[in-house]
């Protein structure tokens, strides 16, 4: 595998949220689906949404889209039978704006620990970068639940993001590209994907426009999943020596880093295991 998947086990256990430690057990298939969606529900409020810092840097208690979008991440990852996926969508509904989309982020009050980007985001306009990562985890569910298929506010989101993306002319910002170029993956778009494609450096990182010092985005990070149209427009060889580069980067203590900055201590933690998840997942998918 040419990493240590026995100490990012270890890290796990000692440092990630007890969200993301099921979810690497689950990953490992040692746990069922339902013990990682029990650890999900803690971040459920009573109207159906998702908030209490599942994003990391977004430490409110109120229902937000960045947190929906990790709870559909989850849900597609555990394939959720449960009722969690319509009544979620069903908030996104009642959170879109006319055109489908969805905003960055919602106004909160309880703004202690949370990053700048989220305070100062206008509800007002719809967000491809969200949306786009919202549509993309329910597409994946969707597979596996038509009822997530079928729900209007899919339709809908996805009308929007394919609208704007075919608006694009210029290279986006890195994360909007990353995002609707995984998108593209799980809906029939091979000319958009094609032209969005060719904002990407496939054979080493992307730089993050307004990121902190050294932070990039790498050829993995776009195509995160084998066997999809992404990642047969990526040469072979660079998927392999990305891959190299995404065991190497595991940590003495088993776990991995993120190159962007978290904005609280707590948030830090949490991300390196988020962050491990999500290696162990591609570097198990891509074969060495």
């Amino acid at each position: 595998m040419g990493f240590d998947l026995e100490a990012a086990v270890t890290f796990a256990a000692a440092n990630a949220r007890n969200l993301d430690r099921r979810r690497l057990h689950h990953l490992l298939g040692e746990l069922p689906g339902q013990a990682v969606t029990a650890a999900l529900d803690g971040y459920r409020n009573p109207d159906g949404g998702y908030g209490w810092a599942l994003e990391p840097d977004l430490r409110s208690t109120t229902s937000q889209p960045v947190a929906a979008m990790h709870a559909l991440e989850v849900m597609a990852e555990v394939r959720d039978t449960g009722p969690r996926p319509i009544a979620l969508l069903d908030w996104l509904e009642r959170h879109s704006l006319d055109d489908g989309g969805v905003p960055f982020a919602l106004p909160f009050g309880d703004t202690t620990g949370s990053a700048p980007h989220w305070m100062g985001a206008d509800p007002g306009v719809s967000s491809l970068q969200m949306t786009a990562q919202l549509a993309g985890h329910a597409h994946r569910l969707a597979r596996h639940r038509p009822d997530v298929g079928g729900h209007p506010w899919l339709a809908a989101a996805t009308g929007y993001c394919l609208g704007a993306i075919e608006r694009i002319e210029t290279a986006p910002h890195a994360y909007e590209l990353m995002f609707a170029l995984r998108l593209l993956d799980v809906v029939d778009a091979p000319v958009l994907l094609e032209r969005l494609a060719q904002f990407v450096r496939m054979d080493g990182p992307t730089a993050v426009e307004g990121g902190v010092d050294g932070e990039v985005l790498y050829p993995l990070d776009f195509t995160p999943h084998p066997g999809t149209a992404s990642r047969k427009l990526f040469d072979a060889g660079a998927v392999a020596a990305d891959r190299g580069r995404l065991a190497a980067g595991q940590q003495a203590d088993g776990g991995w880093a993120v190159t962007f900055a978290a904005y609280s201590p707590a948030a830090a933690v949490e991300w390196r295991g988020y962050a491990t998840v999500a290696a162990v997942a591609v570097l198990r998918d891509t074969p060495g």
